[in-house]
């Protein structure tokens, strides 16, 4: 990835923990690293296909001057999100906040907090067999486009499945969502299961019936293996139901651990797996 770099943007601000720092202010130094694309920009001459660091600086030291934070940590955490979303030709970015003013009794040169944050890829599997199915796996959708810390990137067909899991219940819809996302995947779950209470998702019993059950099936450089939750999904190669919309919507996305893409799993699935996709569903 390309990158546009602004090195020690000098901006008076009011952030600290000390009334001092806060009453009267105070310098700081910003850098930022702009990870973006250039290629289209240098290739036509173009500032429109670009992102233009000017305005960035200008944005920058607006929002450090109209905010106030008792840390600098949380100044970096907020300019860079703000950032994010401000300018959508920039794909993450390192923010460094420096603070050569800070009370500290002692000699010292700098000190400094750098965050990297950025857009991740992720891929959502949602399903529902609980009363207007197709609305809940709609209503999924436009909850995600209508949270900022998301964009929707594509959305598969709804397919008919018959159910897993053994427990006698409604044929399902199935799906799968690809999202770009600034949330980290812990507080990607706890917004995945706001959607689905909103949906009167309630967790009764195991592979059960739901109105909505959202997961996340694999997100962008992480792999983890945590008490709430697995990526990548700890059951998505076993189930042609998750696999099949997953691989109409990106099919050589690969299994981090297994090194294998989304459809050759599927086919795996297909020929050696009990099988539960059934149709499409208009």
């Amino acid at each position: 990835m390309d990158e546009i770099i602004i090195s020690d943007l000098q901006v008076y601000a009011h952030h600290g923990v000390y009334q001092q720092e806060t009453e009267k202010g105070q310098n700081f130094l910003v850098s930022a690293v702009l990870e973006t694309d250039t290629r289209a920009a240098g290739m036509t001459d173009d500032l429109g296909l670009s992102t233009n660091y000017g305005v960035v600086c200008r944005f920058l030291s607006a929002y450090l001057t109209e905010h106030t934070f008792k840390l600098i940590e949380t100044a970096a955490e907020r300019a860079a999100e703000a950032l994010l979303l401000q300018f959508p030709h920039v794909r993450a970015v390192v923010l460094e906040i420096k603070k050569p003013e800070a009370p500290i009794p002692l000699p010292f040169g700098m000190v400094s907090v750098k965050i990297r944050r950025g857009w991740q890829r992720a891929y959502i599997a949602c399903g529902s067999n609980i009363g207007d199915r197709k609305g809940h796996l709609d209503a999924a959708v436009a909850a995600l486009k209508e949270d900022r810390q998301c964009r929707v990137l594509r959305v598969s067909d709804w397919i008919e499945t018959s159910p897993y899991g053994g427990v006698v219940q409604a044929n399902y819809l199935n799906g799968a969502i690809a999202v770009e996302t600034l949330y980290p995947p812990e507080v990607l779950l706890s917004r995945l299961q706001e959607i689905e209470y909103a949906e009167a998702r309630e967790r009764k019993e195991r592979w059960g019936p739901r109105t909505l059950d959202l997961d996340i099936l694999l997100y962008e450089g992480v792999v983890m293996d945590e008490e709430k939750l697995t990526i990548p999904h700890c059951d998505m190669t076993n189930r042609d139901f998750v696999l099949k919309p997953l691989a109409q919507i990106a099919p050589y996305e690969k299994h981090p651990v297994l090194g294998r893409s989304v459809i050759e799993l599927l086919r795996e699935v297909e020929q050696n797996e009990e099988r539960h996709v059934l149709s499409n569903d208009d």
